[in-house]
């Protein structure tokens, strides 16, 4: 059985030769038939220098460059394509996710016929307070919107076999969110347990604009209940307006000494039924947005360079 070891790297210079050491390390002390698959995902520092060098004295290391920063799921989706393993193992370049814990997910793949095994992250060390919580909220919040069930407290680290890859390649999405699509295909999955590290070195490549965007993704490719809720405010909305129209002829038909000038209540009216409508909007806009990206019809991602040794 062959070993794919699928790694996304961007501007991970002083992390990216410990990754290929601990890999490589796992990969040997376990006798396994493996290949290293880095996507360098446009990286602005040494790291694509750093891999060719790599690569240049390693046969099993394959590396694929992209001609822009494409970002981390086109990356992950690159290195799934181009490897050519039994299984795919993904895990990302800064360590946090430990590689010693590769042949537990391939023992459980082998002894539970498992075509997917995916980590689940017990203990996150080194993130912020803000960072866990929010994690948190957005997988609960995912599993609420959508029709399709995701495990919670995961992220990409995990291995898929070959019927996974295969299915895998032949998804058209654009704009993907891997591990929902992994777990929207179904098959046999079984979760592994493990405590997360914190960065052996840089910088996170999600600060909180990034992170809101993959949220959203997540979100809006794999749930229409953000429009159900539009129409739902819309009706709400109509309803508000109406009682308040029923109210304000009341009060003039038997009261009219009562009937107040009404600006401040106007204001709030109009200040409402104005944020209800652009949140509507929004949401419509999204997907709207999301349609125009696909029908593009772009390429995902663009490979400037691919290296590997000749067969």
């Amino acid at each position: 059985m062959k070993v794919s070891v699928v790694i996304p790297c961007y501007n991970e210079e002083p992390v990216i030769m410990k990754t290929y050491e601990e890999v490589r390390k796992v990969m040997l002390e376990n006798n396994y038939d493996y290949e290293i698959v880095f996507v360098d995902d446009g990286s602005k520092d040494r790291t694509l220098e750093i891999l060719k060098d790599i690569a240049s004295k390693d046969d099993n290391v394959v590396v694929v460059s992209f001609s822009r920063n494409f970002g981390h799921q086109p990356a992950v989706s690159a290195g799934i394509k181009h490897s050519t393993g039994d299984v795919a193992v993904i895990i990302d370049a800064d360590l946090q996710d430990p590689p010693n814990v590769i042949p537990e997910m391939i023992k459980i793949h082998l002894e539970q016929g498992a075509n997917v095994v995916y980590g689940v992250r017990r203990e996150r060390k080194g993130e912020s307070f803000f960072k866990k919580f929010t994690a948190k909220a957005f997988y609960r919040l995912l599993n609420l919107l959508s029709d399709v069930k995701f495990p919670l407290d995961t992220g990409d680290f995990r291995l898929i076999d070959k019927k996974v890859i295969e299915e895998f390649k032949k998804l058209k999405e654009r704009d993907k969110y891997i591990r929902g699509l992994i777990s929207w295909m179904g098959f046999k999955q079984v979760p592994i347990y493990y405590d997360r590290n914190p960065r052996f070195a840089g910088e996170t490549k999600y600060p909180l604009k990034k992170m809101l965007r993959f949220a959203l993704t997540g979100i809006f490719y794999f749930s229409d209940k953000p429009l159900k809720l539009a129409t739902t405010l819309g009706f709400i909305t109509t309803f508000i307006g109406l009682a308040l129209a029923v109210y304000v002829i009341l009060v003039r038909l038997i009261n009219p000494s009562q009937a107040i000038p009404g600006w401040a209540s106007t204001m709030i009216t109009i200040i409402f039924m104005g944020g209800i409508q652009l949140i509507t909007i929004g949401i419509i806009g999204k997907y709207i947005g999301n349609i125009f990206d696909e029908i593009k019809g772009r390429p995902e991602f663009i490979v400037k360079e691919l290296i590997k040794k000749k067969d």
